[in-house]
């Protein structure tokens, strides 16, 4: 076993790693940027190196840079994680070159699957069944469009070197199929430096269900397989192990054909082997297809060791020393179920825009795996991925284990910036996902339901009003003035309005507040206070925020009338950056007249591009930014000329 390894990552993948291989007895150094220098991950590490400024193209992307650091930590090898260089056969050979190993595949393999269209073409050799489509070299916008023809709509365009949706489009007939190129070429272009794409069929009920192997370089096991069908925009968002209606034939079948995909191209180290499945008349053993191999350590990884026992990233460090498969095949086998769902800062009534900030408060349940590279006080930037935590629970069952899932959301609390846990929350209580009856569709059929934003009541404003004037706990002394009830007031926002809020304390363990029209009474018994009749929910305060704990989290603005900004607010005719990122096109020329909807511009952010749309009919009246400025949230970016009415 290694002494000492260097993880060439940051955040939940960089801790993950480093509580294996510390509970090892293996030294482990971090890097680290600008941007996390008090990041948990160094924190964690036994060492850590400074490698450069906060992009991932000045830091986590340098691989001349990490290896050195590696060679002047006493490190033998390095630790990729998922992302970065992970996948980058270059920085393999060159981490070998300079007398390190590579935890993880050889460079070989790594290229073999490396391009969607030539690993297809090894898998068909290999007797890996595939998707019908065209992976040919050509790249002529009228050939990709005959051959889509061919193949018959609806199709998929997707990047060859593509990856997490990336350069991905749908495409339902052939009137929408120049632009659906035009826009997945853009797209791949920027996130792989890699415009080619293929088109394949679409699949119409597809769900993606996807095998974990493991090999040494000659030999490989498979560790069964993941559900990742709830996807939205072809990102994953809760995955689960095994597969739900998986029978034991079709399991054989996936497992036997993922190990033959390793094995073909000599692969060593964790591995996932992905297949689109057509779930339109259950599962059978014939309607599998091979779609992509991922050559490293998957992000939902933890689901697999929960329901095998088996530590994946122990296993990675062994075979990376030189010994041989930890297990056969025949030791493996399934016990019980899994879940993963996917916490992010995200801005889900914005469309899911990455969010920002610094988390206040961040807390789950004792009976939750939470695999997260961030604690209270971390701040989610906007150079990264902006994961919180992976919320992973067990169970014997898939009743059970989701159950438990759900009870872990509810539970969680996060305070300091938006996420998507009511979304979560609405996915863990879906009927459908409930009965196991999920495709990749899932989200999109179902998505203003699944966006709802959870009802705030009187009982919840009147905590958040305990809170904001500090009431919670009220001395013998303070609840009356001559004799009379305490009269206080507190003005709150929330759903984008501000409310004024009334009290009267009535002594140290009863308050009647006023919310408009409504009366609510709290009232406390020991050390728990009751608003009506209900027992209040644990809170957090900071930075003027009162986050109340129900409801997968609710938070009010608490109003200051004295610091309150005065001028005025827009006339609502700017588009502006919804967060700090890249302008990738302006689409926008002054004087040109756009209809609601229209593109006006496209804002490349945290790895995705984000249309920027009219939100009315009008006239451009400015262009404010260019191609390839970098601003902030908030930037201008467009002003439409004032409406008729506004303008007289």
């Amino acid at each position: 076993m290694f002494d000492t390894i260097l993880i060439a990552n940051r955040g939940e993948i960089a801790c993950r790693v480093m509580e294996t291989a510390q509970g090892l007895g293996v030294r482990c150094v971090a890097v680290y940027s600008d941007a996390d220098a008090r990041a948990k991950h160094v924190a964690m590490a036994d060492a850590a190196v400074h490698i450069g400024g906060s992009a991932p193209s000045e830091s986590y992307l340098r691989g001349d840079v990490i290896i050195q650091a590696a060679l002047e930590s006493g490190a033998q090898a390095i630790h990729p994680g998922y992302g970065f260089l992970s996948e980058n056969p270059d920085f393999v050979e060159a981490v070998e070159a300079a007398g390190l190993v590579f935890i993880g595949p050889s460079a070989s393999a790594i290229r073999a699957m490396g391009l969607k269209d030539a690993a297809k073409a090894l898998m068909i050799k290999a007797g890996v069944p595939v998707v019908p489509g065209y992976h040919g070299a050509d790249q002529d916008d009228a050939l990709l469009a005959e051959e889509a023809g061919k193949i018959g709509y609806p199709v998929l365009i997707k990047a060859v070197a593509g990856g997490g949706g990336k350069g991905m489009r749908l495409v339902e007939e052939a009137k929408g199929f120049q632009a659906a190129l035009d826009s997945a070429r853009s797209e791949a272009k920027t996130a792989f430096g890699n415009a080619d794409v293929l088109v394949e069929k679409f699949v119409a009920k597809p769900r993606h269900i996807e095998v974990q192997v493991f090999g040494d370089g000659s030999k490989a096991v498979h560790l069964f397989e993941r559900d990742c069908s709830l996807q939205r925009r072809h990102q994953k968002v809760i995955e689960e192990a095994p597969a739900p209606g998986m029978t034991q034939k079709m399991r054989d079948a996936m497992g036997d054909a993922a190990v033959k995909a390793a094995e073909a191209i000599g692969y060593a180290g964790a591995g996932t082997v992905e297949f689109i499945v057509d779930g339109s008349d259950g599962l059978s053993a014939d309607g599998f297809f091979f779609m992509e191999m991922n050559t490293r350590l998957q992000v939902e990884h933890p689901v697999t060791e929960l329901i095998t026992g088996v530590d994946l990233v122990e296993w990675q460090l062994r075979v990376a020393a030189g010994e041989a498969l930890p297990a056969a095949q025949e030791d493996l086998c399934i016990n019980g179920h899994a879940f993963e769902a996917r916490l992010y800062a995200e801005d889900v009534p914005a469309g899911f825009l990455p969010a920002t900030g610094t988390l206040t408060h961040l807390a789950f349940t004792p009976q939750t795996r939470a695999d997260s590279g961030v604690r209270a006080g971390d701040t989610i930037s906007p150079f990264y991925d902006p994961m919180i935590a992976k919320v992973i629970v067990h169970g014997p069952t898939r009743d059970v284990a989701l159950a438990r899932l759900r009870a872990a959301l509810s539970g969680c609390q996060v305070g300091g910036t938006v996420t998507n846990l009511a979304f979560l929350g609405a996915l863990a209580g879906h009927e459908g996902f409930g009965k196991g009856d999920v495709d990749t569709g899932l989200i999109a059929r179902d998505i203003d339901a699944l966006t709802s934003v959870p009802a705030v009541e009187p009982r919840h404003v009147a905590l958040a009003g305990m809170a904001a004037l500090g009431v919670l706990e009220v001395k013998a002394d303070t609840g009356f003035t001559l004799w009379r009830a305490l009269r206080r007031s507190v003005t709150l926002a929330w759903g984008g309005e501000e409310h004024l809020l009334k009290v009267r304390i009535m002594g140290q363990d009863k308050q009647v507040w006023s919310i408009g029209e409504t009366e609510v009474v709290a009232t406390r018994r020991g050390a728990q206070w009751f608003i009506d009749g209900q027992p209040a929910a644990d809170i957090a305060v900071a930075d003027g925020v009162v986050t109340v704990f129900e409801g997968y989290g609710m938070a009010f603005d608490v109003i200051d009338p004295l610091a309150r900004a005065s001028g005025a607010q827009g006339d609502g005719n700017l588009v502006e950056a919804p967060m700090p990122g890249l302008v990738r096109t302006v689409d926008a020329k002054v004087g040109q007249a756009v209809s609601k909807g229209d593109r006006l511009a496209v804002l490349e952010a945290m790895k995705m591009e984000h249309a920027l749309l009219a939100a009315r009919d009008g006239i451009v009246a400015e262009v404010l930014a260019t191609e390839g400025d970098q601003v902030e949230a908030g930037a201008a970016l467009v002003r439409l000329e004032a409406e008729a009415e506004e303008a007289a």
